[in-house]
């Protein structure tokens, strides 16, 4: 009899890439390749039905029939379940307008042209699914309309900044990045070409019309930015922060960590402020970091420079504190020009299962010369080396796991490890300097404000200006990073309390296990153990970590 936990497994991953196929292309899993985000009502509703379905068939096995491997998946594909409904009912599609990816038409914008295009059949798919972008903006625009009807307004400042990406791709029609990947097939090729200029970049004009005609007049101020401004904006913010962190916390509770953090960080600030600059508080340090030209870069090379040396160096550190490895480097290049003005420093981008695109690391360089250089090596670390791409390749290959564990983002995991790893860096001495210890520390800053600013917009009603303020007197950002990290909360609600709260749980769990284990206790395995399931909630991630420590402290 097949494995009804498995087969339930796959189910749902079938259910997240109906609903967001791009993803699926990302990952080089077939099938989806023609598709375009689920956006109607409709299609929401039969979406919806069956994670509910798959929710209530995983909770009704029986315990005491699973392995603990099982045990695992069932939780994963349950989390996974909830958090679909969750997600399509606070309906985000209506509101969610912005100039990155989380928003409909950027985030076509900054994925479809990374896809490898490497046969006839995908690239056959690619122009299908080019052809279906008028009728998806369309049903996009109209879902705006439904939900300012409902008063489920978007940002009047996110939407401009959608229109500003919408107006800088239709000014490059000589460079468009959907037509960056080669296509080997003449006919083919030009059919792409035919299809992005007689539908594809019409269609982005009737949306980008509709959003500067239409949408952006009914748009909230930067007086009420927070989800608790939208019709049930509690419940909304209560669905998305328990998505985004896989616990009950409360927002108050969530405010309260972030507070507690930075309280702590002022003792390290200025034990390493004294040392780089000769001076302990914390302000004046800040002040220095914020405004000494010489902590800029000098353009865009130096700063991508830095960033491919940093990776090779963790590369290099990587085996003293890791068992298992990725079976590919991790390649670093700069963030498109096409995004690079509405996105932050950097991300990363999972390699594709079937080895046709590595996992890269994007450095943003624009505007290079007010960018801040001690954040790099931090950067770094988190979303490549040993941060994200050790995470995310390592799961991809699991391949006795169901596909849905080895490609899934459970985000307070998959971010917990990330913010995790830029403290393991200092551990594992990768850090140049002292300045970039300063960087680590703005890093910290900087997530513990995200728990402060979060549950401040979207709890308690502040203002843009509020936000801004409060990481203004408590990281050393500059005026550019803070902007846009403020953006990023208000447009992506929830998300930013991800990360955080992960880096606590996972240095819990150590903790417990190192103090279990004492002089047994190996990093190494510790590490690999950690990657080895692949993206869990926390509360599984608890589990696991107490069953491995249960099973060293048996003796054989």
């Amino acid at each position: 009899m097949p494995n009804e936990v498995a087969a339930l497994a796959d189910e749902m991953l079938d259910i997240v890439f109906r609903a967001q196929p791009l993803d699926a292309t990302l990952y080089g899993l077939s099938g989806y390749d023609d598709l375009l985000p689920t956006v109607s009502e409709e299609a929401e509703a039969a979406l919806r039905a069956r994670a509910v379905s798959v929710a209530e068939r995983a909770a009704a096995i029986e315990d005491a029939t699973l392995s603990d491997e099982d045990a695992v998946t069932r939780a994963v594909v349950e989390q996974q379940a909830r958090a679909q409904v969750d997600r399509l009912d606070v309906r985000l599609v209506e509101y969610t307008i912005a100039g990155w990816f989380i928003s409909p038409a950027a985030e076509l914008l900054a994925l479809l042209p990374v896809f490898p295009l490497s046969d006839a059949d995908r690239a056959a798919a690619y122009v299908a699914r080019l052809a279906a972008i008028p009728g998806y903006l369309a049903a996009v625009t109209e879902r705006h309309r439904v939900g300012i009807a409902a008063g489920r307004r978007p940002v009047r400042r996110l939407v401009r900044s959608a229109i500003t990406l919408i107006d800088r791709y239709l000014s490059g029609a000589d460079a468009d990045p959907l037509l960056r990947e080669p296509i080997a097939d003449p006919g083919l090729a030009a059919q792409r070409e035919r299809v992005i200029a007689d539908t594809v970049r019409p269609a982005f004009a009737a949306y980008r019309d509709a959003l500067a005609g239409e949408i952006i007049a009914h748009g909230r101020p930067d007086e009420r930015p927070g989800a608790c401004w939208l019709p049930d904006g509690e419940d909304t913010y209560a669905r998305l922060s328990t998505m985004f962190t896989t616990t009950n916390r409360t927002p108050e509770e969530l405010h309260r960590t972030g507070l507690e953090v930075m309280a702590a960080l002022t003792d390290e600030y200025a034990e390493i402020g004294q040392r780089v600059f000769g001076i302990s508080d914390r302000q004046q340090i800040f002040h220095r970091m914020t405004t000494d030209p010489a902590l800029r870069w000098t353009g865009p090379d130096e700063l991508l420079g830095t960033a491919m040396r940093t990776v090779e160096r963790a590369e290099r550190a990587a085996p003293s504190w890791f068992g298992r490895l990725p079976s590919q480097p991790c390649t670093v290049e700069p963030v498109p020009a096409v995004e690079a003005p509405s996105v932050a420093a950097a991300y990363y981008r999972n390699p594709s299962l079937d080895g046709t695109r590595p996992g890269i690391y994007y450095a943003n360089t624009d505007r290079a010369q007010q960018r801040d250089r001690f954040t790099a090596e931090v950067i770094a670390f988190h979303e490549a080396v040993p941060g994200h791409h050790f995470q995310h390749t390592i799961a991809q290959e699991l391949a006795h796991l169901p596909m849905l564990r080895r490609v899934i983002l459970i985000t307070p995991y998959t971010e917990g490890w990330g913010l995790y790893t830029e403290r393991l860096a200092d551990e594992m001495g990768l850090y140049s300097t002292d300045l970039d210890r300063l960087g680590m520390l703005a890093m910290d800053s900087l997530r513990a404000g995200r728990l402060v600013v979060d549950t401040g917009l979207h709890a308690k009603g502040w203002t843009r200006a509020q936000a801004v303020a409060y990481l203004r007197d408590n990281t050393p950002l500059s005026d550019l990073e803070i902007g846009n990290e403020v953006d990023r909360y208000v447009g992506y609600i929830g998300q930013a309390l991800a990360y955080m709260v992960g880096r606590l749980e996972i240095q819990r769990v150590r903790a417990r296990a190192e103090q279990a284990l004492g002089p047994a206790f190996d990093i190494r395995a510790f590490h690999d153990m950690v990657l080895a399931d692949g993206s869990l909630p926390l509360t599984v991630l608890d589990d696991v970590v107490a069953r491995w420590t249960a099973g060293r402290l048996t003796p054989a």
